[in-house]
């Protein structure tokens, strides 16, 4: 994105106050990539008004930060805060601004960045935390509930008939979940958690997760039941299931530190069960519940709160974020029941909405891969529905969320049979997870979204919902554009036609995240779906992360569409902040009348192994083919190997030559060059019941000059004639009617 002209003369008079700085380095913007970034970065325009400062703490450590907001032209405005971050309370005028913060007392100002706020930018503004507290308290409980949520007998026949079907869904699960639920106790789990976890451990983890979970949700469910309809059976057994999770030890397999996931649900599900129950939970058993959730939270909240705020300097990290939102809604849940619920509020409400997620910019996206997005989308649809109701803070107006929808939209389309890139991308998406998200929105592609996936929202989510849902006001239905490009995160996402059933979908990766956290060796990889049927897909499956599998195997390049080397070595995949440095990025990208254009370097990805990994991708419309040309370098001879998968055994119809069919579709792969002969390989036994085929075009070289592959995925197998003319320095490829200009 661009300033308009007059920022252009902002940003230049900015580059000259820059050069008037001595040489020192910027404190505010750290050589770790763990650390947070600059934000706003300098020169760009805000998706959000106002936007959110961010910062790397200075290296004294001070109590507290100076910043300085300064509109063109005008005088700075100007804030003091006690962590590496700032979300002002206010919009900006429009215009063009710059920022900079120091230590507060100091006169060591960061470096001046530039931003601006424009017509584009989305008014979204978060009261003060004392503000915010005062509403909450004001809200009578249920204070997680929208107003629309009232007894059974003040339904209108309209309502009834809306909302009968779920409700009825709610009574029958909770009475079947009555009798074959197990009774919850510490015996259960025996094995004590250590490092390094093996299989059983792992196992164990999964067991109290999803026992908790079972329980949590018929504790909500019973209350919500006895709240509608005033059934003794419900409240019995919403108190039930309450007395047994505050029963276990806080201390034993579903401590903080055995399963996080476990003691953030158990606290935040005795909350709920307390707050859904308001005025028909006897003194005794509140206090003993509260007891609970204060020593949990305890916990939690120190980990959190460490350093200051670990997660302030250091983002990424999966499970802290969740635990961020877990912890917002918390302490919103207990103000005005547990003292210490203040504390808890005001370190964590304001810095999870100023920054919900470490995984993308503020255009959305999600660099963990579609698969833990949607596990991402269906928490936060669970915890950001009372968060609204309670705070009067829209997150789901957020022009984040927006970018994050649109990102599901892209990279898994009504109809995909399987997410895309990163941990348990080859699992089948759940639609009905995004379907309750959009529900939520306000947008026309939101609309468009929901009209066109399958399945029923889980009909607790519907019943606790704002009735009507916020989409249905919209009757503009709106699909996203055909392709899409995600900066922050190195995804691109090309389709024939979006709104149609029968689109080809290429999705495109190479990620300034590396290999970190839940991404995988995959920088310059591709996937491709025809008619949601998967044709080139990622090997392997995903049993637990950091088992042996996951790290020789479904982790590393060797089983993604991507180039390897001298028999499978590919990129470097160990380390911790190494993976954010060894990553890739998408130097170009074009959307254009009769094809899109992407390119990515993954050279740092290969850790030192090569000098040069270009991939270009050019998707040609009118042959429904994309070209992909591919130029690798070392100082040393390789062979490489230009990787792909099949859900289906692939058909080798020559040396140059492999078609997969699969699911009525095709697609056809032929090395343009001549030169890099293909040949099958195998990889480790795939899950039960699944077919995955290995192959790789080769192509030997020197280490003088750089290899160059260029293959055509031709979608259908229609087998366009192809023609490579050379002119001079010009090499144009010809693909049926349509030419590239390989240069």
């Amino acid at each position: 994105m661009k300033f308009h002209r007059k920022g252009v003369v902002a940003v230049a008079a900015l580059s000259s106050l820059l050069m008037s700085f001595s040489a020192r380095a910027d404190w505010a913007q750290s050589t770790d990539p763990l650390v947070v970034q600059p934000a706003p970065a300098n020169g760009a325009v805000q998706a959000q008004n106002p936007p959110g400062f961010a910062w790397a703490r200075h290296p004294t450590g001070p109590a507290s930060y100076e910043i300085e907001i300064t509109p063109s032209g005008g005088s700075p405005v100007k804030a003091t805060v006690e962590r590496n971050w700032y979300l002002p309370t206010k919009a900006l005028a429009l215009g063009n601004y710059t920022w900079r913060v120091r230590p507060a007392g100091s006169t060591e100002w960061s470096t001046p960045r530039a931003f601006a706020i424009t017509s584009k930018s989305t008014v979204f503004e978060v009261p003060d935390n004392a503000t915010l507290r005062s509403r909450i308290l004001n809200k009578a409980r249920p204070r997680s509930l929208a107003p629309s949520f009232t007894a059974y007998s003040t339904w209108s026949s309209a309502k009834k008939a809306d909302l009968d079907p779920y409700v009825s869904r709610i009574i029958n699960e909770v009475k079947l979940q009555m009798t074959a639920l197990p009774d919850l106790s510490d015996s259960r789990w025996p094995i004590v958690i250590a490092s390094p976890l093996t299989a059983q451990m792992a196992s164990q983890q999964t067991d109290v997760r999803n026992r908790i979970n079972e329980s949590s949700r018929q504790l909500e469910a019973a209350a919500v039941l006895w709240r509608l309809k005033k059934d003794p059976v419900h409240l019995a057994e919403a108190l039930k299931r309450g007395d047994q999770l505050a029963s276990l030890n806080p201390a034993g397999p579903t401590s903080y530190a055995n399963q996080d996931q476990a003691t953030r649900q158990i606290a935040l599900s005795l909350l709920k069960g307390m707050d859904l129950l308001a005025g028909d939970l006897e003194a005794t058993r509140k206090a003993r519940w509260l007891g609970v959730v204060k020593t949990r939270v305890t916990e939690m909240y120190g980990n959190i709160a460490g350093d200051n705020g670990r997660l302030d300097q250091y983002p990424f990290d999966s499970h802290g974020n969740t635990l961020m939102i877990y912890m917002a809604l918390i302490s919103t849940l207990a103000l005005g029941d547990i003292p210490e619920a203040q504390t808890w509020f005001d370190f964590t409400f304001r810095a999870y909405v100023n920054t919900p997620s470490p995984w993308s910019g503020a255009e959305g996206g999600y660099a963990n891969g579609t698969a833990y997005a949607e596990y991402a989308a269906g928490y936060m649809t669970a915890l950001w529905d009372p968060i609204v109701q309670a705070t009067g803070v829209n997150l789901y107006a957020k022009p984040w969320t927006l970018g994050f929808l649109d990102f599901a939209t892209q990279f898994t389309p009504p109809g995909s049979k399987v997410h895309a890139f990163g941990d348990g991308s080859e699992t089948k998406p759940d639609p009905r997870v995004f379907r309750a998200f959009a529900n939520r929105m306000v947008s026309p592609r939101a609309a468009w979204y929901v009209a066109n996936l399958p399945g029923l929202e889980d009909s607790l989510s519907v019943v606790e919902a704002p009735y009507p849902m916020p989409v249905s006001g919209t009757t503009l239905k709106v699909p996203p554009s055909n392709s899409a490009y995600y900066p922050s995160t190195g995804w691109v996402a090309m389709h024939s036609d979006i709104g149609s059933t029968g689109r080809t979908s290429f999705y495109f990766k190479s990620s300034p995240y590396g290999s970190f956290n839940h991404s995988h060796g995959d920088q310059n990889g591709l996937l491709l779906s025809v008619a949601g049927q998967p044709l080139l897909v990622k090997a392997g499956w995903y049993d637990w992360y950091g088992s042996p599998l996951w790290t020789d195997w479904y982790h590393q390049t060797k089983s993604q569409n991507a180039v390897t080397f001298d028999g499978g070595k590919g990129q470097v995949v160990t380390g911790y902040r190494e993976q954010l440095q060894r990553n890739g990025r998408v130097t170009g990208f074009s959307a254009q009348s009769t094809y899109d254009y992407a390119e990515g370097d993954a050279a740092p990805s290969y850790g030192g192994q090569l000098t040069m990994a270009k991939r270009q991708i050019w998707y040609l419309h009118g042959q429904n083919a994309m070209v992909v040309r591919d130029k690798m370098q070392a100082v040393v001879a390789h062979t490489y190997e230009w990787n792909f998968h099949a859900p289906v055994a692939m058909t080798v119809e020559s040396p140059s030559s492999v078609k997969i069919a699969a699911g009525g579709q095709s697609v056809c792969l032929r090395d343009l060059n001549g030169n890099a002969p293909f040949a099958k390989w195998s990889g480790p036994a795939p899950k039960s019941g699944v077919t995955e085929d290995h192959g790789a075009f080769y192509l030997k070289n020197d280490g003088k000059s750089a290899a160059e592959f260029l293959v055509l995925i031709d979608v259908g197998c229609k087998r366009p004639t192809t023609k490579v003319a050379t002119s001079g320095t010009t090499r144009t490829l010809t693909v049926g009617t349509q030419s590239v200009n390989l240069n």
